[in-house]
């Protein structure tokens, strides 16, 4: 019998993951994080380094994984489109393979299990905002269908495991989520604008800027994530997680420029196939079930976002990694 709780986070390099990680270490938990470092960097787990409830392991979940644990946070997948198109049939992999290895670990040791899905399961949606019943519109042979299509199945996947072999699933749908330990080359709304608003460079919009999003920080999502977890058997979600406040891609552009004193223009490029033109979460089940809603306001986000990114951007391999030059930064500095 554990004398403490021990938690598998899968991904937990990433963005999300690092954060949770960093969440659960302070809550007491024994924490694993498995990643294979596709696009998560050990940097940013710098925090829990040499810590006695934590250690990494390099794997990849497309195959299997023998640990012992109570609780499995399944959040490993690229999740932004330049990096997963960069290998599309790598991606489905890792979002079905992934959820099998995963739910059979989950089966083996009793474990609760989590799945990180995404508000890509409604593709571009014809009902606005999108409640949980709604199954969506997506193009199955797209560009961007490896990450939708692949999310979709692993959602399957976790329901039949539950009907089948009765496990404990939780499905937690994440709309547009942002903060500091963004990578920042993922070609995402608010880390590609932050950049280039640093960096003085056009802030590029594709199509006219009108379609919208929906931006939770990531504090408020993991808070959910949380939530869900510790909720009876019977809360199996899928529950949508994300803020919903809606905004023209052209209004996150300016506000950017706004907090960061920019000198930035705004520049139109034509719209990739399948961009979904609206996106924002119905939350009512996630209030009504969690008790819970977003508390982080944009402008207080986007503050703590873009001075990790202004503090990131100084160090000059990150800078080469995001596609900016010295001469490029000292000038947008002056």
């Amino acid at each position: 019998m554990h004398l403490e709780k021990r938690v598998l986070v899968t991904g937990g390099a990433g963005f999300l993951g690092s954060h949770l990680c960093e969440r659960l270490v302070a809550e007491g938990a024994h924490v694993i994080c498995a990643d294979n470092f596709f696009t998560g960097a050990r940097s940013n787990l710098d925090m829990l380094h040499g810590h006695p409830r934590f250690e990494i392991i390099r794997h990849d979940v497309c195959l299997p994984l023998y640990v012992e644990v109570d609780e499995i946070y399944n959040l490993a997948c690229p999740a932004s489109p330049i990096h997963y198109q960069r290998d599309p049939v790598q991606t489905t992999k890792t979002s079905v393979l992934g959820a099998i290895n995963m739910l059979g670990l989950a089966k083996r040791t009793g474990a609760k299990i989590l799945q990180a899905s995404t508000s890509e399961i409604y593709g571009d949606p014809h009902v606005h905002p999108q409640p949980e019943g709604y199954w969506g519109n997506v193009n199955p042979i797209g560009p961007r269908s490896c990450y939708d299509e692949g999310k979709r199945c692993a959602e399957t996947l976790f329901f039949d495991y539950r009907r089948q072999h009765h496990l404990q699933v939780k499905v937690a749908r994440i709309f547009n989520t942002y903060g500091p330990r963004m990578h920042p080359n993922d070609g995402r709304v608010v880390s590609n604008f932050i950049i280039q608003a640093l960096a003085g460079r056009d802030l590029t919009i594709f199509g006219q800027g009108e379609q919208t999003r929906s931006f939770c920080y990531v504090d408020d999502l993991l808070e959910g994530f949380v939530r869900l977890m510790a909720s009876p058997p019977d809360v199996t979600g899928p529950l949508n997680l994300g803020n919903p406040v809606e905004l023209t891609i052209r209004q996150i552009a300016e506000k950017i420029i706004e907090l960061t004193g920019s000198s930035s223009k705004i520049r139109y490029l034509p719209l990739p196939t399948d961009d979904p033109k609206q996106r924002r979460p119905d939350i009512s089940q996630a209030n009504d079930v969690l008790g819970w809603r977003p508390t982080v306001g944009l402008d207080d986000g986007l503050a703590k976002t873009i001075a990790y990114f202004d503090t990131l951007l100084a160090n000059p391999r990150i800078r080469a990694i995001a596609g900016l030059s010295d001469a490029d930064f000292n000038l947008a500095k002056v």
